[in-house]
C-alpha cells in the first residue's frame, strides 16, 4: 500500500476551509449583530444574570431572555428554559402542547431522527407518544435528497393540523440537511393547500449557520437545544421554543402545568449568566464548528471515503457525515476523537444502547457539558453503512488536531 501523505492531506483541507472563510465570517457578523442588538434593545443588565429560587416568579433575567430570543428569531414569543432536559424534550413539548387526539401530523422530510420517532410513536408505537395519544401520523419520503413540493401539496389536506420539517439530516444516509430557503418553499407548498396548517421546524444543529432562520420564512413554531449551537459551549443544559404566541403558550402548559406556563421555573446557580454569555458567543462558536466540519470532509474525502456534505458544498447545519463502511472504523474514529478531547480522554467509547435509539450507539463526547454537541463530538449507530456523524468544535484548532488523529487511526479506504 502506498504510504499516505497526511501532511499534504492536511494542507489540502486547510485550503478548502480558507475558501469558505469569507462567507462564514459574513454569517457570523450578521448573527452577532442580531444578538448584540437584541441585548441592547432589551437593556440587559448585570442583575439579569443572577439566579432565582423556588417558584421563580418575576424572574426578570429569564423573561428578558425570552424577549431576546423572540427578537433574534423574529417571532411573537419564546420559551427558553433550563427545565428542558434536552433538545428532544423541547421538541416533544412543542408537539405535545399543540396536538390533540384526532389531529393529523405529517412529516414532510422523510423519516425523522431516531429520538423523534419515539416522540411520534412511529414506526413503533411508544407509551405516551403522539400516536399513543390518538394523533394520526403520515410521512412523506424525500425524493432522493429533495422534498417533492408537488407531493407535499397532495399529502397535505384541509384536515392536516401540523407539518413537521426536520432541518438536519439526522442519522439518515439518504437525505441532506435542508437550507432555510428550501424550508420556506416546503412551508409555502403546504400552506397553499391549507393556510391554517401549523409549520413546525426541528432546528437542532442549524441555528446561526445562515443569515436567516426558518421562522423568517414561514415556520410557525420551532424548537432546539441549548447544548448545541445557541448555548455557545457555555449553557450547561436547556432548550428553547420560539414562534407564534399562542403556540408557545400551549407548549409552556405542557412544560409546567396548565395555568402556570412560562410564569414559573427558577433559574438556578450560574445558569442565567451562562445562557446569556453562551448566546453572545454562539455566532462565532458555530462558525468554528462549521470550519471543523469542512476540514473533516476534506480530509476523509482525500482518504477515499464518501462524505456528506462535500467540502465545497454550502452548509446548513454543523454536522458532517462520513461513510466508514465498517463497525471497526466507526469505533476507531470515535476512539480517536475521544482521546483528543479535554475531558475523559483516557476513556474508550464502546457501542451501547441509548434511550430513544433503535440500534447500539458509539459516541465520543469528551465534553465539558455532558453530551454537548456544539463541543467536539462524534457518534453513529452500529448499523450499515456505519456512518459517523461528526459535529462541533469550540475552536477550529482543536477540531483540526482531533480530525487528523482520527484520519491516522482510521486510515485510507481500502
Amino acid at each position: 500500500m502506498t504510504e499516505v501523505d497526511y501532511q499534504a492531506i492536511e494542507a489540502y483541507a486547510l485550503a478548502e476551509v480558507a475558501k469558505h472563510a469569507p462567507e462564514l465570517e459574513a454569517a457570523a457578523l450578521v448573527n452577532t449583530e442580531k444578538v448584540i442588538t437584541a441585548f441592547r434593545n432589551n437593556m440587559v443588565s448585570d442583575y439579569y444574570l443572577k439566579p432565582t429560587t423556588g417558584y421563580g416568579y418575576s424572574d426578570v433575567g429569564r423573561d428578558t431572555l425570552d424577549l431576546i430570543y423572540a427578537e433574534i428569531f423574529k417571532t411573537e414569543a419564546a420559551l427558553v428554559r433550563s427545565q428542558f432536559v434536552s433538545g428532544t424534550h423541547a421538541l416533544a413539548v412543542a408537539l405535545l402542547g399543540n396536538l390533540r387526539p384526532g389531529d393529523e401530523l405529517i412529516g414532510l422530510t422523510g423519516t425523522p431522527y431516531d429520538t423523534m420517532q419515539s416522540i411520534i410513536g412511529y414506526p413503533v408505537k411508544t407509551k405516551g407518544s403522539l400516536v399513543d395519544l390518538g394523533v394520526t401520523y403520515k410521512e412523506l419520503p424525500m425524493s432522493g435528497e429533495q422534498v417533492d413540493l408537488e407531493a407535499v401539496k397532495k399529502i397535505v389536506t384541509k384536515n392536516t393540523k401540523m407539518v413537521h420539517i426536520q432541518r438536519s439530516c439526522g442519522y439518515s444516509s439518504l437525505r441532506k440537511t435542508i437550507s432555510v430557503a428550501e424550508i420556506g418553499r416546503i412551508i409555502a407548498a403546504a400552506k397553499e393547500v391549507n393556510p391554517d396548517v401549523i409549520a413546525y421546524v426541528d432546528n437542532c444543529y442549524g441555528e446561526f449557520i445562515e443569515k436567516q432562520e426558518p421562522t423568517e420564512v414561514g415556520a410557525d413554531i420551532m424548537a432546539g437545544s441549548l447544548i448545541k449551537n445557541l448555548g455557545g459551549g457555555l449553557a450547561p443544559t436547556g432548550g428553547y421554543i420560539v414562534g407564534r404566541a399562542d403556540l408557545v403558550e400551549n407548549a409552556s402548559y405542557r412544560l409546567t402545568a396548565p395555568g402556570l406556563g412560562g410564569e414559573m421555573g427558577a433559574t438556578l446557580g450560574d445558569t442565567q449568566r451562562e445562557f446569556y454569555q453562551g448566546l453572545f458567543l454562539a455566532p462565532h462558536v458555530v462558525q468554528q464548528a462549521v470550519k471543523t466540519a469542512i476540514f473533516a470532509a476534506a480530509v476523509f474525502q482525500k482518504l477515499g471515503y464518501e462524505v456528506k456534505p462535500l467540502p465545497q458544498e454550502a452548509r446548513h447545519d454543523i454536522i458532517q457525515a462520513i461513510k466508514l463502511e465498517s463497525k471497526k472504523r466507526l469505533c476507531d474514529f470515535c476512539i480517536a476523537i475521544q482521546s483528543n478531547s479535554p475531558v475523559d480522554a483516557h476513556v474508550e467509547p464502546v457501542p451501547a444502547p441509548l434511550p430513544g435509539y433503535q440500534d447500539d450507539i458509539v459516541m465520543a463526547a469528551g465534553t465539558f457539558v455532558q453530551g454537548a454537541s456544539i463541543e467536539l463530538s462524534a457518534d453513529g449507530p452500529c448499523r450499515e453503512p456505519y456512518n459517523v456523524f461528526f459535529q462541533g468544535g469550540l475552536t477550529f484548532e482543536h477540531g483540526r488536531l482531533a480530525i487528523m488523529a482520527a484520519a491516522k487511526r482510521v486510515g485510507p479506504k481500502e
